[in-house]
This record gives C-alpha cells, sequence and structure tokens, in this order.
C-alpha cells in the first residue's frame, strides 16, 4: 500500500487544484462549467501559456526570465508594421517576428553562458531594452488594419455545439510537442541534468553552456509564437501588450508544480498552472469579483505553490 508521502503530490497537486477551483466555482455561478465558458477561458489563456513553455525550460535549469513578457509585445509589433506599414507578405512579417524573439533569447542564453551573469539580472536587463524598443518602434501606437491570414489563428471552429479557437489548439499541440521532447529525448534529459546540478551535468560530458544557450533560443521561439497568437486574439498590435505577462507566465509555471530551483517538474503541469489562474479569473468575475481583489488572489496562490515547493525540497533531504 502506498502511504501519503510516496504519492507524487507534486505531479498530483496542480490537478488538484484544478479540480478543487472548478467544483468551487461550479457551485457559485450556473454559467461557470458551460461548454461556452470552458472554452472562454482556454482562449483567455492562450498566450500566456505558450509564453509560460518557454518559461518552462527556463526554469528547468535553475534560471528565470523576466523578459518573456516584453519579447513578445516587440515581436508583436515587428510583424504587425511589416505587415501593415510596410506592405510585407504576412508569412514573411511572422519570420522577422520570430527571429528578433529569437535574437532576445540568444541575448539572454549569452550573456548567461558566456558572461556569466544571473539569468534574473539578464533578464530584467533586456526586458527594459525590450520595453524601450517596442515604443521607440512603435511610437506607442496600436497597429490595426491587421491582415486576415495574421489573424485566422483566432477563428473558431465548432465542435459538440461549442466555438474552440483554433489558437487554444495551437497551444495545446504546442505543449503535446514539447511534452514528449522533454521525456523522449536526450536533450530533453540534459535540460533536467542541468537544472539539477550544472557541475555534475558538465562532469558526465553534458555540453551545459550549449544546453543552456539552445533553451534561451527556444524560449524565445515560444515567445514570437505568443506573439502572433497574442495578434491573432487582439486583432492589433498592442506595444503595451506583455506588461504584465512575464509575472503571469512565471505564476502559470509554479503553479503547474515546476521547480524554481530547477531540475524538477513537468511541462504539461504549466498548462494546469495557467488554466488555474484563467478559472480563478474567470470564476471569480463571473462571481463579480473586483480585478483588484482577483490579483491579491493570485498572489497568494504564487505564494502557496513556492512554499510548498520548498517544503517538498526540505522533505526531500
Amino acid at each position: 500500500m502506498i502511504s501519503p508521502r510516496q504519492l507524487p503530490w507534486g505531479l498530483l497537486g496542480p490537478w488538484l487544484a484544478l479540480a478543487a477551483a472548478c467544483a468551487f466555482f461550479a457551485t457559485q455561478s450556473d454559467r461557470f462549467l458551460t461548454g461556452e465558458n470552458l472554452s472562454l477561458v482556454l482562449q483567455q489563456v492562450m498566450v500566456v501559456g505558450v509564453l509560460a513553455i518557454g518559461q518552462t525550460l527556463v526554469i528547468l535549469t535553475a534560471g528565470i526570465d523576466l523578459s518573456c513578457g516584453m519579447v513578445m509585445s516587440l515581436a508583436s509589433m515587428v510583424i504587425t508594421k511589416l505587415a501593415v506599414e510596410n506592405g510585407l507578405a504576412p508569412w514573411l512579417a511572422v519570420l522577422c517576428g520570430l527571429g528578433v524573439a529569437c535574437l532576445f533569447g540568444l541575448l539572454n542564453g549569452l550573456l548567461v553562458t558566456q558572461a556569466r551573469l544571473p539569468s534574473f539580472i539578464v533578464t530584467l536587463g533586456t526586458m527594459n531594452i525590450a520595453f524601450a524598443l517596442t515604443q521607440i518602434y512603435s511610437q506607442s501606437q496600436v497597429v490595426s488594419n491587421v491582415p486576415d491570414s495574421l489573424t485566422a489563428i483566432g477563428n473558431t471552429f465548432t465542435l459538440g455545439g461549442t466555438q474552440f479557437s483554433w489558437g487554444s489548439v495551437l497551444m495545446l499541440g504546442l505543449y503535446l510537442l514539447a511534452w514528449r521532447a522533454l521525456a523522449d529525448t536526450a536533450p530533453g534529459r540534459h535540460i533536467y541534468a542541468v537544472g539539477n546540478n550544472s557541475e555534475a551535468a558538465r562532469l558526465t560530458g553534458i555540453p551545459v553552456a550549449r544546453v543552456l544557450l539552445a533553451v534561451y533560443v527556444l524560449a524565445g521561439l515560444f515567445y514570437g509564437l505568443a506573439a502572433l497568437l497574442s495578434i491573432a486574439r487582439t486583432g492589433v498590435g498592442d506595444p503595451q501588450a506583455g506588461t504584465t505577462e512575464n509575472l503571469d507566465a512565471i505564476t502559470a509555471v509554479v503553479l503547474g508544480g515546476t521547480s524554481l530551483f530547477g531540475g524538477r517538474g513537468v511541462i504539461l503541469g504549466s498548462l494546469v498552472g495557467a488554466v488555474i489562474v484563467g478559472v480563478f479569473r474567470n470564476g471569480l468575475t463571473l462571481m463579480g469579483v473586483p480585478s483588484v481583489v482577483q490579483t491579491l488572489i493570485t498572489g497568494v496562490l504564487v505564494i502557496l505553490a513556492v512554499a510548498a515547493d520548498t517544503l517538498s525540497r526540505r522533505g526531500a533531504r
């Protein structure tokens, strides 16, 4: 018989929290468990959800990326301005936006691996650089009249009488892809090894610097894809987008059970964490709770999740 201490609470916890939240809000509003409302929750979290994939990769290596939201914002402005104001083909504009996001990931990775600077300081700096470049490039103006091809994944399809967004499907597909890559490939196992103990990983022959560099560049790619989802969802290029998404992405990762100390976590947990945040905000909105109180509750959830992670690490020693 399995004792309570042997149960994988780090993996089960986010799912149990999601189930409890859904059960609670179902008792508070008849609209909560409707297909239309649950589909709306997925649409609301798809941007943060994709950002959280990149953030999870970084946190698994015992780092953190504060720049993700502003890199996404800059990429979205590059895509929309090139397509709308410069007449560039939408597919080429998307490639340019993804390239800019990957370049920021490369910059973060080089500063962490070559200059050996803490990821917190590096990404705090690049966050401000990305914010300034976004405001300068956009002149703080929203870009509208975006081509339909750039908003196509924001369209919906009907399944079982409920409308779902193609962007939500893309988010789920990216999570499945990342999950398989981390679980079943050597590079995925290397990421966990580096996060557990970078020196031990180096002694076993793992190219630690190369792994970290690849992680930050790949994270940048996911931020660029999140920019595309943001454009598709809002229909505009907004220079103010991304101002809070970095903290939302970190919140999703922490609530999903990934350890801030690195080396431990499941990528699908970040999806659950993003949905937990979406469920709380949606449910509290249906209950008429002010947004400032929703923010307060989200902060409490983060503190509880980090405290649980810290206690579990102490108990494992």
